[in-house]
């Protein structure tokens, strides 16, 4: 796999530290809530998995599983619900952690498909911003790292369900998806 990538652009002691920093600024913004953390699978379970034990305030997770991408390196713009939350939302303080945003088309998705269930506030914690693949307006409460338009897996993020176990961000030789 790792003869698959072909440059680390944030290595596994920069996620670390950057996964405790995220922590500490959520559990000083909700010092005073009791939030549930929605994982968007598969991606972001590595994240939010390290994530969680970084936050100090009693908090629920959840999941909601999501398909728009297949195997391609491109969302296919349809949205299908694979697993829905089990929580009821409604009044709750809601944080979405997301592995990467990139057109933000899912993730507009995402918080209007929980709009409709009535929560206090939605928030979203993504560990990787694209923001010049970005095709809709969106707001990212907290970011991890800014990325550009390269095809980047590791640390949660995959092609074609591989390379989710490397312990860092890299980008894909290009050879490896234009097969």
């Amino acid at each position: 796999m790792k003869n698959d990538i072909s440059k680390i652009l944030v290595s596994e002691a920069e996620i670390q530290a950057k996964v405790q920093e995220l922590g500490s600024l959520i559990s000083h913004d909700y010092s005073e809530k009791y939030p549930i953390i929605i994982c968007i699978l598969k991606g972001a379970v590595l994240f939010m998995t390290d994530l969680i034990m970084s936050i100090s305030i009693p908090l629920e997770i959840d999941f909601l599983s999501l398909s728009s991408y297949g195997d391609s390196t491109k969302s296919s713009g349809v949205v299908k619900i694979k697993k829905d939350i089990d929580s009821d939302i409604q009044g709750r303080h809601i944080i979405i952690v997301e592995d990467i945003v990139d057109s933000g088309l899912t993730l507009k998705y995402i918080q209007n498909y929980f709009d409709q269930h009535h929560p206090a506030s939605i928030k979203v914690c993504a560990l990787l911003d694209k923001p010049a693949a970005h095709k809709t307006d969106l707001k990212i409460d907290y970011i991890g790292f800014e990325v550009g338009n390269e095809f980047v897996v590791g640390y949660g993020l995959d092609y074609a369900q591989k390379y989710r176990n490397l312990p860092y961000i890299g980008i894909l030789k290009e050879e490896i998806y234009r097969k």
